[in-house]
């Protein structure tokens, strides 16, 4: 809702804006859907702005006795940003950070896209409903859960794939020493848990596409693959890219439960899945410095904030209404 109003008037009252209603007429309009987000609003303040105090951490030699607060700030004032750049771990962690997600977002994006399509062209209403339960069930299963399942099927010992490899005549193979296959392997199970979910959103999305549309395609001959081409993924797009940009926001902060329920503390295959995230748990798990662990953070928020905006302005010039900001 947008207001052209020649003042804000805070001190001497509510102005009249173009349109010949005020302000405040507007906000009593309104009411029930303002106080509707205000829950929302609040959540949103407790649980993320008012955190953001704690960044000075990042800034000070942290004395849990002492508190945030009282803390003295360290000397060099950047310590704690140079114990974690001088290592060799946050090229490592930055690295499969980024390659990762950027690997959950374009698989993710694709097969999302593709469900929600299959499943809108289905006609028999009980299979759609079967089909999406059985799809949505996986996202409801704790990590834990899931962490479990993964390592019985890929355990060299007594791993189902183990044991059928044995079955076929082929040597078993230690897939927790192979790093190099990891990043597919976590690529595989984070779309399995997810795409059911995450493919709602596109299938909202095509179910509000008018069929006058397809109709006028079919009149002309255009094949359902056609159809599909022309016709719904042009009306995806604006969907596609706001998800996409809503995902590189994330893309600094990796599903820590994923990560440490499948990987734990296997350092044979740290080299290509071990992320920010896993990193700052175990340095604080270890060391039980904050200072550090917060510096990490703080280069991590940084770095998401940097993509986000980056990734705005290009999706801005491709298709304008489809920008965040």
């Amino acid at each position: 809702m947008r207001y052209s109003c020649d003042s804000i008037p805070f001190v001497s009252g509510f102005t009249k804006c173009r349109g010949g209603s005020t302000l405040l007429k507007e906000l009593n309009k309104h009411k029930v859907l303002y106080l509707m987000t205000l829950p929302a609003m609040l959540l949103l303040l407790v649980f993320s702005y008012f955190p953001m105090a704690g960044i000075i951490i990042a800034f000070k030699d942290f004395n849990l006795s002492t508190g945030i607060f009282r803390s003295s700030w360290a000397h060099p004032i950047y310590e704690n940003f140079q114990y974690f750049f001088t290592s060799s771990n946050w090229v490592r962690v930055t690295r499969n950070t980024i390659l990762l997600n950027l690997l959950f977002i374009a698989v993710g994006t694709f097969l999302n896209v593709a469900l929600a399509i299959l499943f809108n062209e289905i006609r028999s209403v009980w299979f759609k409903r079967v089909s999406q339960s059985l799809t949505l069930l996986p996202y409801f299963i704790s990590w834990i859960v899931v962490g479990v399942f993964a390592y019985n099927i890929l355990s060299y010992e007594h791993g189902m794939l183990s044991e059928l490899l044995v079955r076929w005549g082929f040597d078993k193979i230690d897939w927790y020493s192979r790093p190099m296959a990891w990043p597919f392997i976590i690529a595989i199970i984070f779309v399995w848990k997810s795409i059911g979910y995450n493919s709602i959103i596109y299938l909202a999305t095509l179910m509000g596409i008018d069929n006058t549309l397809y109709e006028s395609a079919r009149i002309d001959g255009a094949t359902k693959f056609r159809q599909i081409i022309h016709i719904t993924i042009p009306m995806l797009r604006p969907t596609i890219i706001v998800l996409t940009l809503l995902g590189i926001g994330h893309i600094m902060n990796s599903d820590f439960g994923m990560f440490y329920s499948l990987v734990g503390d296997n350092s044979q295959i740290y080299s290509t899945v071990d992320v920010i995230d896993t990193f700052v748990f175990r340095s604080l798990k270890g060391a039980g410095d904050m200072g550090m662990a917060a510096a990490a953070n703080f280069y991590q928020s940084v770095l998401a904030f940097v993509l986000v905006y980056i990734s705005n302005r290009l999706a801005r010039k491709y298709e304008s209404d489809a920008a965040l900001f």
